[in-house]
């Protein structure tokens, strides 16, 4: 052999070690691809597809169009105090049937239009939609959109609200046979008698009757596009209570309806550019609603609603309406029924009988909400909504239309002892830091000035004080700066922890103010938390609910905890100053019942007199109470309350106050100390001020004793909560002199401060 020949022979070789190497080394890999050809997979795809539409074939064949059960479904909804006793009863379901032909044509339009432009070539089905709504239940992702208006018309009138796959599938098939075995017409009219719009109304008749007076048959275009566009969310929607973005969504939904109805060629579109928004007329309500019931009912319905939504029984708000609505439940409240006539006896007594629209036209004005909570459970135990469900149907207790004002200050404070927060000078932020109250004072940041001049109450230059004399006499100077000292995103973030909505607003300094929005409701949280030493604690007016067998879980209203011990309790501690030698000291310290409790709480007066608050709370019971100025006339704008009862402007430390001691005293079965883990201890005693300034011309000692150190503070007005409005003063001057026990209270009134109105807000 020669060596050509042995040099290819050991060639040969090594190919033959390599190919055997690269056999035994990729068996795994050419196993799996021997598995997974491409025609393994689109044999797996076809089979599983030809299995699913068997199975379809199946269900299509044995799944009939059933008997509708929406009729069967009307039952009364029973509404009970927490002692198991009846509060109230919804009656009938109010639905009334028409025929289609008794719906203007171009009405009927505005319903496909809103909801499903193709209804009338379609099958009855989207199956983009239907599998979109099977992967969300089946993920547990719950809502979905895309039904077509045959699907909506199934699921209310055959089926259930039920979220489950087989409902779904039964929607499907019961959708397509009823498309092919009904005309459009029957289907429209169907689902527009079965539909709930609000107000207890089912069907286009009675949404016609509850939102404009009229029958169906003489619904105007605009307005048919609002019943059409309130099907979306009809709680949300509902004009008479919506939300400025309930407002503005539904607007904007009312516009779509009637661009889709000229899209389609439905509606000309000259005639569509002249038309206005309709706004519907105000509820009427149910007779059995009257007074406080209707208020009491309609905030435990919404509560309801919102949980069957977060557990996922139902997949959207419209769902649960028409869930609620329908009726059939046992609906138990946290209502003590003692309380909650305490509570409106209060009002009457301190407020509604001093009130005359006779004699004074701002009288008519004026509004009253208050929440009462226990804050060891978050039991909402009373409420006042207003003077009668039927004659103001806006809930005064849950509205967030109206500001804070100085009853954010607390939430302030609680930041800066939370965050261990410190001054420009670098001293920590305790009650008895000393702050510059001059008012119209430039707010500071390291030394910058931010551009934020807050104005005290009555334009009062304090000097010097501390930060315990500040929150006594609500000087907007010093928490405008102790705000900018802690930052004003974790003042923000602290009142989101505290129980406040604040997702929307900004970080900026003048929310110091209490400029936001917030409803008494919301306060009475944030209270119950710094009284519940700083575990969240939220409100809740639902105890249990029942629905044939369907039990709802309520949520435990006491949380983990969102700011330490020592933040909240500091913050109570300071707060009894508040009424002891405050701005509330004349309604609550002085009352007859007090017997020696305990109480913490805060004033306040917001931007032009449109509102005035008492928050306030002992051991064993936290309540805000909050009067508004809303002008009885349509559309209801807020407005300023000036001279109502007699005053010469309602401030926190009046109306507001005296309900509340009425209330809490009224009902307080002992009296109880506060159990205060805090540095500063409980009832902290604000010392003189450093400030060696004589006081304002304006300051007349009072006779009555104090359990405070004696001070030389200026008047106790509350300062302003808004910005700058020019207000007049309203708390009494509280410059004490020092007496000795024991106290008999003195027959003497306080002098009125003579100051005219500025343009300041006060507290």
């Amino acid at each position: 052999m020669g060596r050509a020949e042995e040099r290819r022979a050991r060639q040969r070789g090594g190919h033959r070690a390599a190919s055997e190497g690269r056999s035994s080394g990729g068996q795994g890999q050419g196993r799996i691809r021997r598995l997974f050809t491409w025609r393994k997979i689109l044999g797996t795809f076809f089979g599983l597809c030809l299995l699913g539409m068997g199975a379809f074939i199946v269900l299509y064949m044995v799944i009939d169009i059933p008997e509708g059960n929406a009729d069967a479904q009307e039952q009364s909804s029973v509404y009970k105090y927490s002692d198991g006793s009846i509060m109230a009863r919804n009656g009938k379901v109010n639905r009334e049937v028409v025929d289609l032909a008794q719906v203007p044509k171009e009405v009927q339009r505005a319903f496909v239009a809103a909801e499903n432009k193709t209804f009338y070539k379609d099958a009855g089905v989207d199956l983009k939609g239907t599998a979109r709504g099977l992967l969300n239940t089946v993920s547990g992702k719950g809502a979905q959109g895309g039904s077509t208006i045959t699907q909506q018309y199934v699921k209310n009138y055959y089926l259930t609200q039920d979220q489950t796959v087989s409902r779904k599938f039964k929607e499907l098939v019961i959708s397509l046979k009823l498309d092919q075995e009904k005309s459009k017409d029957y289907i429209l009219a169907g689902y527009m008698n079965t539909s709930y719009y609000g107000r207890g109304a089912y069907g286009v008749q009675a949404a016609a009757q509850a939102y404009y007076g009229v029958d169906s048959e003489d619904l105007e275009v605009e307005q048919g596009a609002y019943l059409a566009a309130l099907l979306q969310a009809p709680s949300q929607y509902d004009w008479a209570v919506a939300s400025e973005t309930g407002k503005k969504l539904v607007k904007n939904r009312w516009n779509y309806v009637l661009d889709n109805m000229v899209e389609q060629g439905w509606l000309d579109g000259s005639e569509r550019s002249g038309m206005e928004f309709p706004v519907p007329e105000n509820p009427k309500g149910n007779p059995g609603m009257a007074g406080q019931t209707g208020y009491l009912v309609e905030a435990a319905n919404n509560a309801l609603k919102r949980q069957l939504v977060a557990e996922g029984a139902v997949e959207d708000a419209k769902q649960a309406d028409a869930l609620v609505d329908l009726g059939g439940w046992t609906i138990t409240l946290n209502i003590d029924k003692k309380k909650q006539a305490a509570l409106e006896k209060a009002v009457k007594a301190q407020l509604t009988d001093k009130l005359d629209p006779k004699a004074r036209k701002v009288d008519a004005d004026v509004q009253a909400g208050a929440v009462s909570v226990d804050p060891k459970t978050g039991a909402v135990v009373a409420m006042y909504g207003g003077v009668d469900y039927l004659k103001h149907y806006m809930n005064n207790a849950t509205r967030a239309d109206y500001q804070p004002a100085s009853t954010f200050k607390p939430v302030i404070l609680a930041a800066a002892i939370e965050e261990q927060a410190e001054t420009q000078d670098g001293e920590p932020i305790t009650a008895n830091t000393v702050y510059d109250g001059t008012s119209k004072r430039p707010v500071e940041d390291n030394g910058r000035k931010v551009g934020f001049t807050p104005e005290n109450q009555g334009d009062v230059d304090y000097g010097d004080i501390t930060v315990q004399t500040g929150m006594n006499k609500s000087v907007n100077s010093v928490f405008a700066q102790m705000g900018v000292d802690i930052g004003m995103e974790k003042v923000m973030e602290t009142a989101g922890k505290l129980g406040m909505n604040v997702e929307k607003l900004e970080a900026v300094p003048a929310q110091t103010l209490g400029s936001m929005g917030a409803s008494p409701l919301e306060m009475a949280g944030v209270y119950a938390t710094l009284d519940n030493h700083g575990k969240k604690t939220t409100p809740t007016i639902l105890k249990s609910a029942e629905h044939l067998d369907r039990t709802v879980t309520v949520p435990d209203a006491v949380g983990e905890q969102v700011i330490s011990r020592e933040a909240a309790d500091t913050v109570t501690s300071v707060l009894t100053g508040v009424v002891d030698d405050g701005t509330a000291r004349a309604a609550v310290r002085e009352h007859p019942l007090r017997a020696g409790q305990q109480v913490a709480g805060k004033t306040g007066t917001s931007d032009n007199n449109k509102s005035a608050w008492f928050a306030g709370y002992t051991p064993d019971l936290v309540t805000t109470v909050g009067l508004f100025g809303e002008d009885d006339k349509p559309p209801h704008p807020q407005v300023e309350m000036y001279g109502a009862g007699g005053e010469e402007r309602v401030n926190g430390g009046g109306f507001p106050a005296q309900i509340w001691s009425a209330y809490t005293f009224g009902v307080m079965e002992k009296t109880s100390r506060f159990d205060l883990e805090t540095s500063q201890g409980a009832a902290v005693k604000p010392p003189p001020s450093p400030s060696s300034s004589s006081p304002t011309p304006s300051d007349t000692p009072t006779e009555e004793p104090t359990t405070e150190a004696p001070t030389t503070e200026p008047p106790t007005e509350e300062p302003t909560t808004e910005a700058p409005t020019t207000e007049p003063p309203t708390e009494e001057p509280t410059t004490e002199a020092p007496t000795s026990p024991p106290f008999t209270p003195p027959t003497i009134e306080v002098p009125e401060d003579s100051g005219k109105p500025t343009d300041r807000a006060e507290e």
